[in-house]
């Protein structure tokens, strides 16, 4: 897996001093891959999960639980690095589902790595969970200390970790889970309002429309997930898209759409009641100086 910014998880180990062996193929994997693997000096299986994209067709993997019960049987540890992380079951929410710390967790990996932003919501950081016995070895690591996250980020960090205690408050209140989670009747009635808000600029080179597309979380996470939505449409006569999407990024605070059929693209469902007034005025300005 690589990741963003180029790095790849095999450079990152083999940098520790760490021999990787690879199992499997990259479309199947079967528990006898790993089994067959297994040599006197193997200290850990590894399973990375595929939060940044997918295999899709003709494919097969080993689930977490039968390569914990297989670490067991050759008394070696398993780690699990499930990329983004969730605490929530998005299939709750009509959306593919992934998997779950708590669900690692339960299945008895030794060792459970995942961020602390992305679809968890919290500040960017990398988190550690596991047996004790193996936290402790990782604490003992003089990096350990180089590495840690300092007190504002940990803050951060809990604040966000006690929303989850309710699931519905979390799923309101962190911004990443109430825009996945939004309904698409909700995405409408703010894609009218801001409609009516951009019709006030009385700009006849103006044409906005409607329409139902998709919005997309992102390859860093969820990367087959296309959710329903209702989005604006915009054309300015005179004025390309390119051109408009420009000016929009250059703005400030900067404001990101997208192009589509030759429109510029405003999706409602990333957009927060109070940044409505500064598009409405972005747009002002953009029609103004053109």
């Amino acid at each position: 897996v690589e990741i963003g910014g180029s790095f790849r998880i095999p450079d990152v180990m083999t940098k520790s001093g760490a021999i990787l062996k690879e199992v499997g193929t990259t479309n199947r994997t079967h528990l006898e891959d790993y089994e067959n693997a297994v040599e006197k000096d193997t200290g850990l299986f590894l399973k990375v999960h595929k939060s940044n994209y997918s295999v899709v067709g003709f494919s097969a993997e080993v689930s977490l639980k039968e390569l914990v019960e297989l670490g067991a049987k050759y008394h070696i540890p398993v780690m699990e690095d499930l990329g983004s992380g969730t605490f929530i079951d998005f299939s709750k929410y009509q959306m593919r589902k992934e998997p779950t710390v708590q669900e690692s967790v339960a299945s008895g990996a030794d060792v459970i790595s995942f961020s602390g932003d992305k679809l968890l919501g919290g500040p960017q950081a990398g988190i550690i969970v596991g047996k004790r016995e193996i936290l402790d070895k990782i604490k003992q690591n003089p990096i350990t200390r180089a590495l840690r996250i300092d007190k504002l980020t940990l803050a951060a960090l809990e604040s966000t970790f006690r929303l989850y205690r309710d699931e519905e408050k979390a799923v309101k209140a962190i911004p990443t889970l109430h825009m996945l989670t939004l309904p698409v009747e909700k995405i409408e009635l703010k894609a009218k309002k801001l409609l009516k808000m951009l019709e006030k600029n009385k700009d006849q080179r103006l044409k906005i429309k409607l329409i139902n597309l998709s919005s997309m979380a992102g390859g860093g996470s969820l990367p087959l997930l296309n959710l329903p939505s209702k989005c604006l449409g915009i054309r300015i006569k005179g004025i390309s898209p390119n051109r408009i999407e420009k000016f929009m990024r250059e703005s400030s605070p900067p404001i990101i759409g997208r192009i589509e059929d030759d429109m510029y693209i405003m999706d409602p469902r990333t957009i927060l009641d109070d940044e409505l007034p500064k598009i409405t005025e972005a747009f002002k300005n953009l029609l103004v100086r053109t």
